[in-house]
């Protein structure tokens, strides 16, 4: 195509004068591919200098390497085909060529906005732990071909960020052998499939997991999907959080069980002396009850939504503390992203044997109870009950 005759002469020169920095493709013609965009760079592989294309796709990325002369040639051809906007930026000059829905070409070139070239190493692509096994596909988040819906994105990729987590937790813990996993409130079994696939089919290790829900359709669901699957170590059981009594546990799960049920979560895992404790704590009404009609002296506290907000916190810090009160060293943090789920914080805990001051600890959970009015905390209350 004569109009990409500037962008390559450009693009010729900043490689041939060592000022080519990158080009970004965007503004795709057609969305139903799912391909966002294009990032090119130059790395070098093998003591040659390569252009390397990370294609971002809606559910994952893809890298491949070219030559300068390969290079030009897949630029034509997503040019021609899949993007509307191409920016090559080198030290000199960004320069960018954009076509119009109707083929019209337009060109702009700005100053530069790098002042250095990135390094030319070569980066791996991002490790996908969630494999497109069958149990996804049992699941609903891909098709018979194995591809990812794209409703089921999102989906996708908190699973994958919840095998990354659990990735470097485990790294850390003390555990047996043989692991015996409890996830409470397991729900459909999103994440308790792929945790089991990932552990025992993926990392080798030897693990049981039961899953613990309520609703009996979902058990007898999960139960189906596991045995179509031959995960034989993996079985889902009717039964509440509070009434469950496990024998053992080396790893309690319990993601976004509601109010007070991650409380009694909690408490089963302390009382198991669980190694390692992974909760994502969901609603938070039990203290927010206790103060209706309670007339708080801070300002933030008369918005109800900064009142939401400070009790869900203070709600979560005295957890984190209960569980340093009882030897665990913690860690809160965001799971995935606000634009997914508000319902985003991780509270984790790990065995030590390291001692504790437990006055010390006593004496900062009752100044946050005197700060805010708090008559007590319901897991508290169950571990001395």
């Amino acid at each position: 195509m004569d109009d990409l005759i500037p962008f390559f002469e450009r693009l010729d020169k900043s490689y041939n004068d060592n000022t080519f920095v990158k080009i970004t493709l965007s503004k795709p013609a057609y969305k139903s591919d799912g391909l966002h965009n294009v990032y090119i760079r130059l790395v070098t592989i093998k003591d040659q200098l390569t252009f390397s294309f990370t294609y971002h796709y809606q559910t994952n990325d893809q890298v491949k390497n070219y030559s300068l002369e390969e290079a030009k040639n897949i630029l034509s051809e997503l040019l021609n085909q899949k993007f509307r906007i191409a920016i090559l930026f080198t030290l000199e000059e960004d320069f960018t060529i954009q076509f119009s829905k109707k083929g019209k070409v337009s060109t702009r070139i700005a100053p530069p906005s790098f002042k250095n070239k990135p390094p030319e190493t070569h980066d791996n692509p991002k490790k996908r732990r969630a494999e497109l096994g069958k149990y996804l596909n049992l699941l609903g988040v891909t098709d018979e071909n194995g591809t990812v819906i794209p409703k089921m994105a999102d989906k996708f990729r908190q699973i994958n960020k919840y095998l990354e987590i659990i990735e470097n937790l485990i790294k850390n813990a003390d555990l047996p052998s043989a692991v015996n996993i409890v996830d409470m409130g397991s729900g459909k079994g999103y994440l308790t499939f792929a945790l089991y696939d990932y552990l025992v089919n993926q990392k080798k290790m030897e693990v049981k997991v039961i899953g613990i829900e309520q609703r009996k359709e979902l058990v007898d669901f999960c139960n189906k999907i596991a045995k179509d699957c031959e995960f034989e170590n993996l079985r889902s059981e009717s039964n509440t959080i509070q009434d469950y009594n496990p024998k053992k546990i080396d790893i309690l799960i319990a993601l976004h069980a509601c109010d007070t049920a991650t409380d009694d979560a909690l408490s089963k895992a302390i009382a198991a002396n669980a190694s390692l404790i992974i909760t994502a704590p969901c609603c938070h009404k039990q203290i927010r009850q206790q103060l209706k009609g309670i007339e708080q002296a801070s300002p933030i506290l008369k918005y109800g939504i900064f009142k939401e907000r400070q009790y869900e916190m203070v709600t979560d810090t005295i957890r984190a503390l209960i569980l340093e009160k009882h030897q665990y060293n913690t860690k809160v943090f965001e799971f995935i992203s606000n634009e997914h789920t508000r319902k985003n914080v991780m509270l984790v805990g790990q065995k030590s044997n390291k001692k504790v001051n437990e006055k010390s600890i006593s004496d900062k959970i009752e100044a946050l109870k005197k700060d805010y009015c708090i008559e007590y905390h319901y897991l508290e209350k169950i571990l001395e009950a």
